[in-house]
């Protein structure tokens, strides 16, 4: 790699984030309101790691929020607990290198403020990764939404309650065996409406991915520019789940 690159990638290496704030239809909540999320940024680095599934243990809410299926459910990530680490804060919601993609997960649970994160059947609900026609990946689009990214509740899921989990993955130093940054934090909802789907094909959080699966272990910097060479890029984990027919 071109020494601008190593040097641009040094000068970013603490340009972190955390999914903090829900909106539900375009409504926010309060902050931290509903949530288990990491109280500073650092991302997991290991797949196998138990925090994978909600992040590192930071806050937890003993708030459910409740929602419907079909809802539009926005999750705003902030450089730092409250948003901007400082005025203009160039790296709010993250810096513009940790180029990857962007998944929401939901699992079923029997009280969503008090279930364990670990041990759940978690299926994917929707998947942002990279726009192959113009290099844009699922953080791009986060960032030029102000650092909120969106998901809807299936319209056939089963009503209960359910940890929402959204990841991003940062790709830009994946080409080294746990260079690829894991964020993520967990909502708690109550669900109501809809039909009665659960999904039978899930996966477990750790278990979902490989160290070197790979949209993990990948090099998406070609000719410098970080967008894979504008090549397929499979996100890592399941397809988003369908309602059946």
């Amino acid at each position: 790699m071109k020494f601008t690159l190593i040097t641009a990638l040094a000068a970013t290496a603490q340009a972190h984030s955390i999914f903090q704030k829900l909106s539900v239809n375009g409504v926010e909540q309060a902050q931290l309101a509903g949530l288990r999320a990491p109280s500073q940024p650092n991302p997991v680095y290991n797949v196998n790691d138990q925090q994978l599934a909600c992040g590192i243990r930071g806050t937890q809410s003993n708030q459910i929020i409740n929602v419907k299926a079909g809802d539009k459910i926005g999750a705003w990530w902030g450089h730092v607990i409250g948003g901007q680490q400082w005025p203009n804060d160039p790296d709010h919601p993250i810096a513009a290198s940790h180029k990857g993609p962007i998944s929401t997960y939901m699992a079923k649970v029997d009280n969503a403020a008090s279930a364990s994160p670990n041990g759940l059947k978690w299926f994917k609900i929707h998947e942002d990764g990279l726009n192959t026609q113009t290099g844009k990946w699922g953080v791009d689009n986060m960032i030029a939404n102000k650092g909120w990214s969106y998901a809807n509740i299936p319209q056939c899921l089963a009503p209960g309650q359910y940890l929402l989990r959204q990841e991003l993955l940062a790709l830009h130093s994946a080409y080294s065996s746990q260079g690829a940054q894991f964020y993520q934090s967990c909502a708690q909802l109550n669900v109501s409406g809809g039909g009665t789907f659960v999904p039978s094909q899930t996966v477990s959080i750790p278990g979902a991915y490989a160290q070197n699966d790979p949209g993990v272990l990948i090099q998406i910097w070609v000719n410098s520019i970080p967008d894979n060479g504008k090549k397929p890029y499979v996100v890592p984990g399941p397809r988003p789940m369908t309602c059946p027919a």
